[in-house]
């Protein structure tokens, strides 16, 4: 009696913990969901909306018992049961796994050769490839020798110069443009291969690696991604490699730390990451101090200088580069964007409010004429007229003017904070930011889910037009409308959710292990919340870890969520 009475007191923290969990992700669901409505349908948030509110509500208690209810499943299957058919290793077998080489070995090649073989029937029916989102921009620099720190240098110089030697060599820009998204196909898909072989050898069953080898090979957002050109791709691949090796890390720190290859190749994903994205700096940064924290007890040399060297190594790159290149420039508005659109809202919607000394204040950081192509939901249109060089003899006037309106127009810094954002958290959400834009082989209508053209000086040849069609429907076409449900398999927001649903369940059961190593995904993903818009690719992540995140259970090792 006493026994059970004191494993009840010992299990009251433990639940009450999970109540908080699931309450907190019954009331951000709540949040987001209806928030996200408004958001979608009215372009802001209606707090006096009385329905709206106890809709709200009702969603949020909904979603808390359920989630609980869920969890105590969960909770069962660790008990000694399986779910979906995936084992646990104990610790033994773990750390014997993880002395096993991955690359080079038939099982590598063979997931690898596979996933290559379902990329290049897209390949050739969107030959020479997606050639979009600022490549034409990324290629002149290299043409021009003119660069700047606006794109990733390591990005321009690998497409720029690959595609250049290739034109030059064979006198076509398609040949250049497919050589290096061929290249990056290689390079990607490595990474999945050895996403899925680390997985097999923590015990997901052969139905589950088919059905992963498969999802890598055909699930349309990832396939778009790796035959793109865009820096999203690798900065993706180099992010997730990053995952799984924190996974091994945080299971196994002697073994992984005895092993050379795998310090290396820690070292070397965790300097390129940032280097194809700028915000992936930042995310490894502000990881490092919990990466630090959670080793605190066992840290070593060798673990502070592997966890320490690519924030260092990054800067000293990234500085060669810009100085040997010549790089010019302070985009100063890339790091401003929400600021910028709050005021441009508040110029937009409550412009008699603004004093002429204000509007004068303000248009000298922002023309009149980008202020007057505000749209509430990409801030492309108004950044780009920012004064940089005004700004860096007068930030002060820029954040006094700021935090002024801030007090005085409160919502409509929320309101527009949260439309260049709300996508990313709300599912249902139309991805269509650049409705009407004319880019150069058609103007959006339906959608902008993704870029899907050939820049110049590239040009689509199709030889697979059927394949070519399905893509550029699900792209810019009504997919959305005519599959609302089938959509949410592409929405980041519905992802959004299921990494929220695991990430509060596996706090609630103080399983570290299981959250360390999506801390740099996390907050890759925070970082976006601040940037010019919601777009699929700023988030590809989400679905490239998502095998990972769903095969990994109890401890770190392969098993149920």
């Amino acid at each position: 009696m006493k026994s059970e009475l004191g494993k009840r007191k010992k299990n009251n923290p433990d639940q009450i913990l999970a109540w908080l969990m699931s309450g907190l992700f019954g009331v951000l669901s709540g949040i987001f969901l209806v928030i996200g409505y408004q958001l979608e349908k009215i372009d802001r948030i209606d707090l006096t909306d009385k329905n709206a509110m106890m809709v709200m509500v009702a969603i949020m208690a909904v979603l808390t018992v359920d989630t609980m209810h869920v969890w105590k499943n969960y909770n069962q299957s660790f008990e000694g049961k399986k779910l979906f058919g995936l084992m646990k290793l104990n610790k033994a077998d773990y750390q014997s796994a993880t002395d096993e080489k991955i690359f080079g070995t038939k099982e590598f090649l063979t997931t690898w050769g596979i996933i290559v073989l379902l990329n290049l029937p897209v390949l050739l029916a969107v030959f020479p490839g997606f050639f979009v989102y600022d490549a034409q921009d990324e290629l002149n620099e290299v043409l021009t020798r003119s660069f700047t720190t606006h794109h990733p240098l390591l990005h321009v110089l690998l497409l720029g110069g690959m595609i250049a030697l290739i034109h030059k060599v064979t006198g076509s820009w398609n040949a250049g443009i497919f050589s290096y998204i061929f290249l990056q196909m290689l390079v990607i898909t490595a990474v999945f291969a050895y996403v899925l072989v680390y997985m097999s050898k923590r015990g997901i069953g052969k139905r589950s690696r088919i059905l992963w080898t498969l999802y890598y090979g055909l699930f349309p957002t990832i396939v778009m991604y790796t035959l793109c050109s865009s820096k999203d791709g690798l900065f993706t691949a180099f992010l997730l490699l990053l995952i799984v090796l924190l996974t091994q890390l945080v299971n196994d720190k002697e073994g992984f730390l005895k092993s050379k290859g795998k310090c290396a190749a820690f070292v070397i994903a965790a300097i390129l990451m940032p280097c194809f994205r700028h915000n992936g700096f930042y995310a490894y940064l502000v990881f490092l101090p919990f990466a630090l924290i959670y080793f605190r007890k066992e840290l070593k040399k060798k673990l502070v200088f592997l966890l320490v060297i690519p924030v260092i190594a990054y800067l000293v790159i990234s500085k060669v580069l810009a100085l040997s290149m010549g790089a010019q420039g302070k985009d100063n508005q890339e790091m401003l964007t929400v600021p910028i659109m709050q005021l441009s809202r508040v110029y937009t919607y409550d412009r008699e409010d603004l004093s002429a000394e204000d509007i004068k204040i303000l248009t000298a950081y922002l023309p009149e004429d980008n202020l007057k192509m505000y749209t509430p939901r990409v801030s492309d249109l108004v950044k780009v007229g920012f004064n940089n060089e005004y700004y860096e003899k007068d930030k002060g006037g820029f954040w006094k003017l700021w935090a002024k309106e801030l007090a005085r127009h409160p919502m409509a810094y929320v309101n527009a904070w949260l439309l260049t954002s709300y996508g990313y958290w709300y599912p249902p959400a139309l991805i269509n930011v650049y409705k009407g834009t004319t880019v150069f082989t058609f103007t959006y209508d339906e959608s902008s889910y993704f870029g899907y053209e050939v820049e110049s000086p590239g040009t689509r040849t199709s030889f697979i037009p059927v394949i070519d069609k399905l893509y550029r429907f699900l792209s810019i076409g009504s997919f959305h409308k005519d599959a609302p449900v089938l959509a949410l398999l592409f929405s980041p927001g519905m992802l959004f959710l299921i990494y929220l649903f695991v990430i509060l369940y596996r706090l609630s059961r103080k399983d570290f292990k299981g959250i360390i190593p999506f801390m740099p995904l996390v907050l890759v993903w925070l970082t976006v919340l601040l940037g010019p818009t919601y777009l699929v690719r700023y988030v590809v992540i989400l679905w490239t870890a998502f095998p990972v995140l769903m095969n990994t259970g109890r401890t770190g090792n392969f098993g149920p969520v």
